[in-house]
């Protein structure tokens, strides 16, 4: 077998055995010559490339996943535990497009206060981290999403993310607080969805 074949092999292993996507900077570390690495990602992908899954970059790494024209035959209805509430994935579409963001910032933007919760639902799910704090009076904690956050929907960088335009084709931003009357008690009752 040939360097190039067992190169090949390693990196197939241990994309295989990886929960998350892995960076060509951790590639490298583990076959030991950094120039390698694309070509042989490259390589592998086309080798994958019309097999029930396929290598994919995501959340600025390297991962096999399902082909996505197999979905439907693969799709399985299960429970889900627990729904995330309106205001959670307000939040989370607030940190998501004005990352690094406050608590604050977060409030200001949707114009209600945060329920105790929420973030640390968005932090259970693995979708928001806490990452430093703001250089101003009380020193907030600025929030970030996670790499996982991209894996999830299916991102490889927050540049992934629809555009003002995308939302509006979609009619996901006329959906609001104008909708629901533009009252105080609108968004309250929006919060008590908590």
């Amino acid at each position: 077998m040939s360097g190039r074949q067992h190169r090949l092999r390693v990196l197939e292993a241990l994309l295989f055995a990886s929960p998350e996507p892995l960076a060509e900077e951790e590639l490298a570390r583990h076959l030991g010559d950094a120039a390698e690495v694309a070509p042989l990602v490259r390589e592998l992908a086309e080798t994958y490339a019309g097999r029930g899954v396929i290598l994919v970059r995501l959340a600025g790494g390297w991962t096999f996943r399902t082909a996505p024209d197999l979905a439907a035959e693969l799709r399985s209805e299960r429970i889900v535990a627990r729904k995330l509430s309106r205001a959670a994935v307000e939040t989370l579409a607030i940190i998501a497009y004005h990352q690094p963001v406050t608590r604050a910032e977060v409030e200001a933007i949707r114009g209600v206060v945060l329920a105790r919760g929420t973030l640390d639902r968005l932090m259970e799910a693995g979708w928001v981290r806490p990452t430093g704090r703001r250089e101003t009076p009380g020193r907030p904690l600025n929030w970030v999403t996670t790499p996982g956050f991209l894996a999830h929907f299916g991102l490889d960088s927050l540049t992934d993310l629809p555009g003002i335009d995308e939302l509006r084709a979609a009619g996901l931003l006329d959906i609001g607080p104008a909708a629901l009357g533009d009252a105080p008690e609108a968004a309250e009752a929006a919060e008590a969805e908590e």
